[in-house]
């Protein structure tokens, strides 16, 4: 039998068919009708009114937007008196180095309102903070339309 040749049928034949009356649990085993009622459950975002090349999109909450060039030694109270001025802030993330202990050199501000948001995101990209630029920009964005399948 080493040197017998099978062909495609006579492989089909001679694999034992393996036949389960198990249900299939997963993600990938779910039936149709369960996965049609998982896409109500998704969400909606509120995104920007040109939609046709992308803009921001909200969090759950609030409006995000992502500050990078922050220097080392900065603290939040520093991010709070700079982007404090152009509206009210939910909430401040200035991520800090478990090694070293000093900021990252982003920070994260959410804003209650896109006005605010935008105000600080025009005003704010390329002023300088602890003498290193900022850049001010979305957290959160869509991506431009895609005019066909790939």
């Amino acid at each position: 039998m080493a040197g017998t040749d099978f062909r495609d049928e006579e492989m089909a034949e001679a694999q034992p068919q393996r036949t389960s009356n198990r249900k299939q649990k997963g993600r990938g085993f779910q039936e149709r009708d369960a996965m049609e009622l998982d896409d109500d459950r998704t969400g909606h975002y509120d995104t920007s009114s040109d939609s046709s090349k992308g803009g921001p999109i909200k969090s759950v909450e609030s409006w995000v937007i992502f500050v990078s060039g922050v220097q080392e030694e900065a603290q939040e109270e520093d991010l709070v008196d700079i982007f404090g001025e152009y509206g009210e802030m939910k909430n401040v993330h200035l991520n800090l180095d478990r090694r070293t202990g000093y900021v990252k050199g982003y920070a994260i501000i959410e804003y209650g309102e896109r006005a605010e948001a935008e105000a600080a995101i025009s005003n704010l990209n390329g002023r300088p903070m602890l003498e290193q630029a900022l850049h001010v920009d979305w957290a959160f964005s869509a991506g431009p339309k895609r005019k066909g399948r790939r």
